[in-house]
């Protein structure tokens, strides 16, 4: 049984995650992005959770999946999304490779995360039906602001999200964004002003 609502990671074994998404079924899909597709878990339990998995192509730099998951891995508050686990494994598969079997190695990375029930921020601006009141779009608003101020200033070093749109701004039932797909972020250490000189 998972519980979701521990505060460490885990590391999710590939099986596992082929498991509870029923082989990565097309109608578990909940979103697509530039490195991967999202699915949707309901576990047995009742508890929901997106799992984000890469895509398997070649010579796709590593270095985009160890940023977001070092970089939610690092940070824990209301407004910014949350990690549940991680699958990073690299297995041995038989491919055909001009015209012959060949033994390859796999990476299958995905990242498990907490399941936001009110869908993307841009999803909801675009739909004319929402009825945003002045008062929901306020709490939006100051919960974004509030996420990226812990960005920023929350730990000795700043994270500094560097792909902030209304896409990567999730929402839970109850509209509190929390701030997603931190791929592009970047970590700068305490020496870092953010100011160019000479511009």
């Amino acid at each position: 049984m998972l519980q979701y609502t521990s505060s460490t990671p885990r590391d999710f074994p590939f099986t596992f995650l082929q498991r509870i998404t029923n082989d990565f079924c097309k109608e578990r899909i909940i979103g697509r992005g530039g490195f991967g597709v999202v699915y949707k878990d309901v576990h047995d339990n009742g508890e929901v959770v997106a799992v984000k998995k890469l895509y398997n192509l070649l010579g796709l730099d590593d270095g985009q999946f160890k940023n977001e998951l070092l970089n939610l891995m690092r940070v824990q508050h209301p407004n910014i999304i949350r990690l549940v686990g991680y699958c990073s494994e690299t297995r041995d598969v038989v491919v055909e490779h001009n015209g012959k079997l060949i033994l390859a190695s796999m990476e299958e990375r995905a990242l498990c995360l907490e399941y936001m029930h009110g869908g993307t921020l841009d999803k909801l601006i675009s739909d004319e039906s929402s009825g945003l009141d002045w008062g929901a779009r306020y709490k939006v608003i100051k919960g974004i602001c509030k996420g990226l101020k812990h960005l920023h200033t929350g730990s000795k070093d700043p994270i500094y999200h560097l792909d902030l749109k209304p896409a990567n701004i999730l929402l839970d039932k109850d509209m509190t964004p929390k701030i997603g797909d931190f791929g592009m972020s970047r970590l700068f250490g305490s020496g870092f002003s953010g100011r160019r000189e000479g511009v």
